[in-house]
């Protein structure tokens, strides 16, 4: 089975939300200090808009938003309850291993990200496992803040504005 064909079904709505609500802390791994990225613009979410403990994970760089940066899962102070991952897809396998590693209840594939071996192996080992999601607009999804995530989600009415 390759990993273009679609077999895995992720966890619902429901669970999503459970799971983020569980939740006291995520790992980025991947993180990156341009700005450009994806994963620096869900870094400064994480650490502006929700209580999470946030910690970043990149072997090439020592801080990022004036936070540490550690250079692998297993020198975190502490377990992650999620492993959010933004890498390449031939080290999604190898980041499964380490979150196993780590004992982390989670792992959380970025927008974009799907790897059949992982979910399986994953869900196999008793993992949360979520692929191709956004944390950032999954998070601000649930809890309103989607302003935030750069969507407008202002009032729609068909109603003109009132003139003063």
């Amino acid at each position: 089975m390759s990993d273009t064909e679609r077999t895995w079904v992720g966890p619902g709505a429901r669970d999503r939300l459970r799971l983020l609500n569980d939740t006291r802390s995520v790992a980025v791994v991947g993180a990156s200090d341009n700005p450009a990225r994806a994963s620096y613009f869900v870094t400064t979410y994480l650490l502006a808009s929700t209580d999470y403990q946030v910690y970043l994970v990149n072997p090439r760089v020592t801080e990022i938003l004036g936070q540490p940066v550690y250079p692998s899962l297993a020198e975190l102070p502490e377990v992650p309850d999620i492993v959010d991952v933004f890498r390449r897809h031939d080290d999604l396998p190898t980041v499964l291993e380490e979150t196993l590693a780590v004992g982390a209840r989670s792992i959380w594939l970025q927008l974009g990200s799907w790897h059949e071996g992982v979910a399986h192996d994953g869900e196999a080992a008793g993992l949360d496992v979520v692929m191709d999601r956004c944390l950032k607009i999954e998070h601000a999804r649930f809890h309103g803040g989607l302003h935030l995530a750069g969507f407008d989600t202002g009032v729609i009415s068909s109603r003109r504005p009132q003139q003063f």
